[in-house]
């Protein structure tokens, strides 16, 4: 009965959060990042990052999180179920900090991005500090990590979508390198020698 409640609550709370991270994406990285002056851009980035484009993709892709909030066939004996809760919380948490510590440390420069192509802000600026220190994609890394926190918290079919959708953001990471690669040059080079991709390098 104890297990059951705490599941029942950190999985309420776990949802609140969610969907305040997804509030502040939504309004930082989209309305926000959108009224910025557009700089350079790449690939299909100047048709498909439109208000219009981007409204009806995120209505397409909420609905479908809810269509798919149904529970994955496991059955999970209570300490296994306690085990899952604890790294599913950690996990989940950590990530979604991640995420909103990336996107507030940048500030102005967060814009939508996708795999299609980027589109940077007009005198765009390379941040490096933050998270940025520790690895070039916090933001995504972030996602990465919530969504396979809420797989084993939560279960269902929603984050198994998430989880193996959130993969892919290594090819828009891909795209949005090789446009700061042609936007700062040698200052982004030096920047990807000091700074690994995704996981930290611990120096003493």
């Amino acid at each position: 009965m104890g297990l059951d409640l705490f599941e029942k609550w950190v999985g309420r709370i776990g949802a609140v959060a969610g969907l305040l991270t997804v509030a502040i994406a939504l309004w930082q990285g989209v309305w926000q990042g959108l009224r910025h002056t557009p700089g350079r851009t790449t690939g299909m980035a100047g048709k498909v990052l439109r208000a219009p484009m981007l409204v009806v993709f995120g209505f397409v892709w909420i609905g479908l999180l809810f269509v798919l909030w149904r529970p994955l066939p496991l059955t999970l004996s209570n300490p296994t179920r306690a085990i899952a809760l604890a790294v599913g919380t950690l996990l989940y948490f950590l990530g979604l900090a991640l995420y909103l510590w990336g996107g507030y440390t940048l500030g102005e420069m967060y814009k939508p991005s996708t795999s299609l192509g980027v589109q940077l802000n007009l005198g765009h600026r390379l941040v490096t500090h933050g998270p940025f220190a520790y690895v070039r994609h916090p933001l995504y890394l972030g996602l990465q990590v919530a969504g396979l926190g809420g797989l084993v918290l939560y279960r269902n079919w929603t984050f198994a979508f998430v989880f193996v959708g959130f993969l892919g953001l290594v090819l828009r990471a891909r795209r949005e390198e090789q446009a700061l690669a042609a936007e700062f040059g040698e200052e982004w080079d030096d920047y990807c020698q000091q700074v690994p991709a995704w996981l930290p390098r611990f120096r003493q």
